[in-house]
């Protein structure tokens, strides 16, 4: 029923959503780590700690006052590539499930963007705040839940990867239970919404790979928000126990 939907589309209903999904990928592209990094501190975030373009490797490296803003940016830049697909709303040719469809493309565009970054010679990061600002867009209810697992996981392990791992399997779960409850649910969701959960669960699991072979090993790196055991400061400029990571990639590669 949908493919037959998208026969009846004209020229400009097919002009105006491959422009949205264009801009979508040119605002996951915006590298706030890169672009911070070198602008406050005088580094290229991609040439220190684990070399990830993103909100972790911040917090490693530079601290909190650096990765917050790379994270709200992140997370933003994903929210607004997807809400801007509501523009496509007034198009009387495109229906309530392809606009769903094209939210859920434009969530893969801007992630994609963010990987492979047109504005730093595609290098980026993981795209892990990126995918739950734009899934934001879809489903606010879920995404809050899901960031409620990131929390409990991260308070208790320490380990960022693992509670974003946990986090991103939850979401085809609570996706699913979302179905037969009603005050989650913010709008129809097709089929193609439910298999998109599940690809953003086994996207997540990919991206992390070497995460869980440092995770099998001992080797993944914690981080402390407030205070490590010994007391020691959170805060690390350029040295840190990252390194322990650095050196297990390096010997797995």
């Amino acid at each position: 029923m949908e493919m037959l939907n998208i026969m009846r589309w004209d020229a400009i209903s097919f002009y105006c959503a491959i422009t949205m999904l264009i801009i979508a990928y040119v605002l996951g592209s915006i590298p706030s780590a890169v672009w911070i990094g070198k602008k406050y501190y005088g580094i290229d975030i991609r040439e220190h700690g684990s070399k990830n373009a993103g909100t972790t490797n911040m917090l490693r490296v530079l601290g909190k006052k650096a990765a917050l803003p790379v994270f709200a940016l992140d997370f933003f830049k994903g929210f607004v590539a997807v809400i801007l697909i509501n523009l496509l709303h007034a198009d009387i040719h495109i229906s309530d499930a392809w606009l769903t469809n094209l939210k859920i493309m434009a969530v893969f565009a801007a992630v994609l963007g963010h990987i492979f970054p047109v504005f730093a010679n595609f290098k980026g990061g993981k795209g892990v705040a990126t995918m739950v600002g734009a899934v934001m867009g879809i489903n606010p209810p879920v995404v809050l839940l899901c960031f409620a697992v990131w929390t409990v996981v991260f308070i208790i392990s320490h380990y960022v990867s693992l509670a974003s791992m946990i986090a991103g399997c939850s979401f085809p779960v609570l996706v699913l239970i979302s179905q037969s409850t009603r005050w989650m649910r913010t709008e129809d969701v097709s089929l193609t919404y439910i298999v998109f959960s599940f690809v953003v669960a086994g996207l997540l699991i990919w991206t992390h790979r070497k995460n869980i072979g440092r995770l099998k090993n001992g080797t993944e790196s914690k981080i402390y928000i407030w205070q490590r055991p010994d007391g020691s400061p959170t805060e690390c400029r350029f040295e840190c126990d990252c390194k322990t990571s650095e050196e297990a990639d390096q010997k797995q590669e």
